[in-house]
C-alpha cells in the first residue's frame, strides 16, 4: 500500500534514491521496481533485515530493471551517515511524527539531498489523528510511537524555514481512518473484535482487488479524512540568501 504518489513524484531508471525511515520497505520496493538505486535506511535492524531479504527475492523473480541496486543501512536520522547531496529524491513516509528533534531530521534530508532534487514527506492528517489521540492514550504513547500531531501547514512551515520549496500536496487512505478509529475505540491492541477483524479484511481486498467501488469511494474520502496528507518539497538548485531565506519565513 504506497502514500507517495509516483505519478506526482517520479522515479528515472539509476537515480539515487533514499526511503529514509523505511519500516518494512512498501515505498522501498516501489522504487527498486522502477530502477532506482535505491537506499532503505532505518533505526530497526530487524525490519531491516526483512527489507534486504525482499530485495533479493525481487531480483530472483525478475521484477528489478537492469541497473537498479538495493541496500540496507542502519541509522539515526538525526546523523545520517551519507556526504552532502548524496541523492536525487528522497522519501521520508509516516517518519517524522515519530522523531522529537523532527527540524534536526529535516535539517540532515536537506544536507543529503542535491540541489534541484524531490522530497516526498508523509504524516497522519491532523483530524483522523487527533480522533485517534482523543480515542485512545495507548495508540500514541507506546514506545516509538506517535511525539506529535502536524497540521498541513506546520509541516510546511517547519520544512520551508529549514530550506525546502514546497511543491504541492494531496491525502491519501480515507478508507483507513475509520480503521483506526475503530481500533482506538475497541483497544488497539484488540485484533478479535469483530468490528475490527471484518473492517480489516474490507482494507486487505481492497489492497488486493482495487475494486472500481473502494477507489472511487477513496476518491471522496481522501480530502476529508484521508489517514495521511502527502507533502512534495524541492531543494533549492541555488542555495537561499540569508535575505531571501528571511522574506519567505
Amino acid at each position: 500500500m504506497l502514500t507517495v504518489d509516483f505519478d506526482r513524484f517520479p522515479v528515472a531508471p539509476g537515480e539515487q534514491v533514499l526511503d529514509m525511515g523505511c519500516g518494512a520497505g512498501r515505498h522501498a520496493f516501489e522504487l527498486y521496481r522502477r530502477g532506482a538505486c535505491v537506499v532503505a535506511f532505518d533505526r530497526d535492524e530487524k525490519e531491516l533485515a526483512g527489507v534486504a531479504t525482499m530485495f533479493g527475492a525481487m531480483e530472483l523473480e525478475g521484477e528489478v530493471p537492469p541497473g537498479a541496486s538495493a541496500r540496507t543501512v542502519t541509522g539515526d536520522a538525526l546523523g545520517l551517515p551519507f556526504p552532502d547531496d548524496s541523492f536525487d529524491k528522497i522519501v521520508a513516509a509516516e517518519v517524522l511524527e515519530h522523531i522529537p528533534d523532527d527540524m534536526a531530521a529535516m535539517a540532515e534530508l536537506l544536507r543529503v539531498l542535491k540541489p534541484g532534487g524531490r522530497l516526498a514527506v508523509t504524516v497522519p492528517s491532523w483530524l483522523p489523528e487527533r480522533i485517534c489521540w482523543a480515542l485512545s492514550e495507548d495508540y500514541h504513547t507506546a514506545p516509538g510511537g506517535h511525539v506529535r500531531i502536524y497540521t498541513r501547514a506546520e509541516l510546511e512551515a517547519k520544512l520551508k524555514a529549514t530550506g525546502f520549496e514546497v511543491g504541492g500536496h494531496h491525502y491519501a487512505h480515507g478508507l483507513h481512518a475509520p480503521y483506526w478509529w475503530i481500533k482506538c475505540a475497541v483497544g488497539v491492541n484488540n485484533d478479535e473484535n469483530p468490528l475490527a477483524s471484518a473492517y480489516h479484511k474490507l482494507l486487505v481486498w481492497d489492497i488486493m482487488k482495487r475494486p472500481l467501488a473502494t477507489r472511487l469511494a477513496e476518491q471522496v474520502l481522501n480530502p476529508l479524512i484521508g489517514k495521511s496528507v502527502v507533502v512534495y518539497f524541492t531543494k533549492p538548485a541555488v542555495p537561499a540568501t540569508r535575505e531571501q531565506a528571511h522574506a519567505a519565513a
